[in-house]
Formats: C-alpha cells, structure tokens, sequence
C-alpha cells in the first residue's frame, strides 16, 4: 500500500512481522480502515492476489500426468535436499523483493494453521479475504509466472496441466469464493486447447491465464482455435505480467527497483501492441482481455504512441477499424495494482483514457511487497460512489458473471 488513508496513521499491536506473522495480524489495518469506510455492503472482488504454489510442490508434483516425469518429481522432492523445487526454472529475482528481510512476509508463509477440513492455502486465502474485506478472491500462482521461459516447452506442460488439477482439485474445492483464471501452457497451443476444453466449464473457474514474460507471439495463427475456443465460453482472457531480468532489454538495469519497475511493464506493452495491430479484437470481437500486474501508468502512453504511429501508416494494420486506443479503451479491462499515485492529475487522466467505470477492476496483489488494499480505491477524489463500487466488484461481476451479493462479515 502506497498511500496514506484520510484517516491518519494508526499503530498496530504487532510491531514486528516475519514469514511466521498471521495473516490476520499483518492486515489488521486493512480490516479495520474496510469496516470504516463500510465496504461490508460493497461487493468486492480481488482480481489478483497469490499463493507461494511451490510451498505445495510435493502434492503438486502428484498430480504430473506422465508416469515417468510425475516419479521423476516425486524422487526429486523426496531426495533431493537443498534443490529448488522440481521443474521451476529461472532467477526470478524473488531474493531482492523482500529488501535484505525487510518485507519478509512473502517470501514463505509458515504461519499456523490448526484448520485441518481444508487445505492450508484456503485457510491463508480466506484470511486474506476476511481481512481485506473481499467477497471474491482470485488465486494465482507465483514463481510458476516464469514457466513460460522455461528452456523445455514440455515441462511447462506437464507442470501446467498437474497444477491446475491440483488447484480444482485441493484449492476451488475447499471455498467456492475463491476463484482461479485456469494457467495455458501457451508455448504449445494445443495444450492450451486441451486446458480450456478440461477447465473450461469448472465453476470457480472464471477465465483462462497467459504468463505474459514468454517471447511467443500472441499474434500467431496457432493461436487463433485457441481464441475462438475462449471466446465461444463467455469468458476472458488475462495476460499476467511478471519480470524477467535475463530479458536483453533489462540485462543493463542493475537493481532490482528499476528490473520490477520495467519488467512488469514490457512484457505486456508488446502483447498488447501485437495484440491490437494484428487485429485480433477485430477477428474475435467477443473475446474480452484482462491485463494484470501491469499498473495503470504505461496504458495511456501505449495508446498515444500506437494512434500515433497508426495515423501515418494504416495499411500495416489494415484489419483495424478503429483507432488503437478506442481498442485498448473498450475491448481491454485493467487491474488497478500496481496504482501509480505520486501524480494525482496524470491518474486522474488514466481513469478517463481508459474509461475505468466500466474497463477496471480491483486488485490486490497479496501477499506481494507492493501490495494495494480497497481504501485505494474508496479514498479517491475523482471519482463517484457508483464507479467507486464498479471498479471494487462490479465490473468483475460483469466481466465474470458472479454474484454480486456481499459475502463477507468484516465483523468477525
């Protein structure tokens, strides 16, 4: 949270937080600035947040459909000491985030749960919930983001495919106000296919999810039986951005500030300018996209530039009807963490070029560093109730089709 709530500062009894600290303790604050501002009449969903999947890896690795691979996984998390967990690849630069233990709380949630009807991960997700004031939570994973890259495409596969199993299975079974946006193993289009037709119909699934740090076109015509799939199920597609710091284009950033800063950024900036100039909303007019993690800053400058080069050369982009930000404004939808808010006026604008009464949705991203909580959206001068309540719930409950009926007891 980067803003200071209108109602001052307020101190909480725990003064010291580590990977231990309850849930309920870190958020004490969130829970109590929801009852002030009287979200528990709001509908409220939470469009991003995570759980630390690999802390599961063994149940996870279980669910590997290949008997050869899933005994491969299960050894290697059995025997293996000290390795990171089975299949995951990359330097994510996970160890900076926590600023030399500072932020500890993210990197291994090891608090207690003596909850045993459900899995601990609904346990800890309900906490968040309950503490945020959100009726709705929507889970991904987290060092999975980066699967994308990994060097065999087939392990994305695998891992993909055991993951979502073991998220139906362990997961959307245990609470149905969690939800989840299925993982595509993008890299092999007819994997993805086969995800969207497996998931596709689960009822906590409300969509299906791209990890946007990948160098696969999105443009592709692979892709396009992927699309029409997704589009004829009513439900969207997210683009979930994540960092990459062997990308060419940040080796030269040397803190991991400036690598967070852009990463999140780029790899969304180039699928969506593939996106639109190849003309996909054209081709699948009914297909709705969600752009997430990406903050709100780069949307407007992305709009200008696109236009921009567009009027002066049309006939590379002939299947466009329109103008690419009238694209960007009324076929896309945005989450709101990270909310740039050091520059009132220029977010001000944002909201306007993004039309974001009906084109934003909340979204939290806990239990991250950078995390944002509801008030960000109560506390804002610019806007009405009614787009205050849109963006906090009733857009998502568009978009996805819930229940817009509040749920949760902040009173509790």
């Amino acid at each position: 949270m980067n803003v200071q709530g209108k109602f001052g500062p307020n101190y909480a009894a725990t003064q010291q937080i580590d990977v231990y600290t309850d849930t309920r303790e870190v958020l004490a604050h969130a829970k109590r600035n929801a009852r002030l501002r009287g979200l528990q009449d709001w509908f409220v969903v939470d469009i991003d947040a995570h759980h630390v999947e690999t802390v599961s890896w063994k149940e996870v690795v279980q669910y590997i459909e290949d008997p050869v691979i899933r005994d491969n996984a299960m050894r290697y998390q059995s025997e293996r000491i000290g390795g990171p967990p089975y299949g995951l690849n990359g330097d994510l630069g996970l160890r900076y985030q926590s600023v030399g233990g500072r932020i500890p709380h993210q990197d291994d949630q090891r608090e207690k749960v003596a909850e045993t009807d459900v899995h601990r991960d609904v346990v800890l997700t309900r906490r968040a919930m309950d503490s945020l004031g959100v009726d709705n939570m929507v889970v991904f994973p987290t060092p999975m983001l980066f699967l994308g890259m990994h060097p065999q495409p087939e392990m994305e596969v695998w891992l993909g495919r055991a993951y979502n199993r073991w998220m139906a299975d362990r997961i959307l079974s245990g609470d149905d106000r969690i939800k989840t946006l299925v993982y595509l193993p993008f890299n092999t289009p007819q994997e993805a296919e086969r995800a969207v037709e497996e998931f596709g119909d689960h009822k906590s699934v409300i969509g299906f999810c791209v990890t946007s740090t990948r160098t696969k076109p999105v443009h592709h015509n692979d892709y396009m039986r992927l699309y029409r799939m997704i589009e004829e199920r009513g439900k969207p597609l997210a683009f979930h951005a994540g960092y990459h710091w062997q990308d060419p284009s940040l080796a030269t950033v040397n803190r991991f500030l400036g690598m967070h800063c852009l990463g999140f950024v780029w790899c969304n900036m180039i699928h969506m300018t593939n996106w639109i100039l190849n003309g996909i909303p054209e081709r699948f007019p009914k297909l709705n996209t969600l752009w997430v993690e990406s903050g709100l800053a780069w949307v407007p400058f992305l709009m200008q530039r696109l236009d921009d080069q567009f009027l002066m050369r049309q006939s590379e982009a002939p299947q466009l009807k329109r103008m690419p930000s009238e694209y960007m404004r009324d076929t896309c939808f945005y989450t709101t963490q990270p909310m740039e808010t050091t520059h009132p006026k220029a977010l001000e604008n944002t909201f306007d070029m993004i039309n974001a009464k009906t084109q934003l949705l909340f979204s939290s991203d806990w239990p991250h560093f950078d995390f944002d909580l509801p008030q960000m959206i109560c506390d804002l001068p610019f806007i009405d109730e009614q787009a205050k309540r849109n963006i906090l719930g009733l857009n998502a409950a568009r978009l996805f089709n819930l229940d817009p009926t509040p749920r949760k007891n902040l009173f509790v």
